[in-house]
């Protein structure tokens, strides 16, 4: 039997297939599109009609997950008697973390044997889904689930991530960039690169003229961020733009010499905020500062 029970949001980006094969739940968490309500699946067919829409210039909208549907979420689980680690969408991010908390504290009223370890990952996309497999690893091994946590609050802030996108309309729309830097941007080229800061905020922290020199910063910075790469997977995360991220990640790969790829889509949660057109890597390095 394994020593506890593994579940995570959407928002993280591994395939709904994945995730089942694995043996981890995934909290479906909420957009609109539009005003119509939809449940994100995590499954392809999903994400290209999300992109689809949104390229056809459908208004999206996100929400937290909020205390009933963590309620609903945990109780059948708790029925198995196991402890629950729960790995959630940054609090930098959401207010999602914050729920998972007040759920938990509503469940040990009734169930004060309930075991619950909400992790905060700091992050979003891949950042938490890179924490949720090393989870699933640790279980797997037999780790405890007290052991298992301890050991994710201090996993989540060696993940680095770094993004960027040609397609600065969404980043405008979410204010991270200036209606003076979308005009600049797009007459320029420029491309922004992002990162999250060390309580999981995400910053625009350098600016490229070009996809390829927005690659070759990027480079850049992952040397002097990561350890031991030819031992470890290099995540991809893309918004509908796969042969982009194949170019992001050989150009990356010659440098390196990760052991393997790992490509994801980022759905829904995190797509309605970076729209189209988004390349993302990620890497266990020095922890981000």
């Amino acid at each position: 039997m394994k020593p506890f029970l593994l579940s995570t949001d959407s928002g993280c980006d591994l395939d709904a297939a994945l995730c089942r094969e694995m043996d981890i739940s995934v909290l479906p968490m909420e957009y609109e599109i539009n005003s119509e309500r939809f449940y994100e699946t995590s499954r392809p067919e999903e994400l290209a009609a999300f992109y689809q829409k949104m390229a056809e210039g459908a208004v999206v909208h996100t929400s937290s997950v909020n205390i009933a549907d963590y309620l609903r979420f945990f109780e059948p689980m708790l029925d198995q008697g196991l402890p629950i680690i729960h790995i959630c969408l940054g609090s930098g991010i959401s207010s999602s973390y914050q729920n998972a908390l007040l759920a938990r504290q509503e469940l040990e009223l009734t169930r004060p044997d309930a075991k619950i370890y909400i992790v905060d990952s700091l992050g979003a996309s891949l950042v938490y889904g890179m924490q949720v497999l090393h989870a699933a690893q640790l279980r797997d091994e037999g780790v405890r689930a007290e052991d298992v946590f301890e050991d994710l609050l201090e996993y989540r802030h060696h993940i680095s991530p770094y993004y960027t996108t040609g397609n600065l309309e969404y980043l405008y729309r979410g204010g991270r960039v200036s209606r003076s830097g979308l005009f600049i941007a797009k007459t320029l080229n420029i491309w922004p690169i992002l990162n999250l800061s060390a309580s999981g905020e995400l910053k625009v922290i350098d600016r490229a003229k070009g996809r390829r020199r927005a690659f070759s910063q990027i480079c850049t910075r992952i040397a002097e961020f990561v350890e031991d790469p030819e031992a470890q997977t290099l995540y991809i995360c893309h918004s509908d733009a796969p042969e982009m991220a194949r170019e992001f990640a050989e150009m990356i790969q010659k440098q390196f010499g990760f052991r393997d790829i790992f490509y994801a889509q980022i759905g829904a949660t995190i797509g309605a905020h970076t729209g189209p057109g988004l390349v993302s890597a990620f890497f266990y390095g020095k922890p981000r500062k």
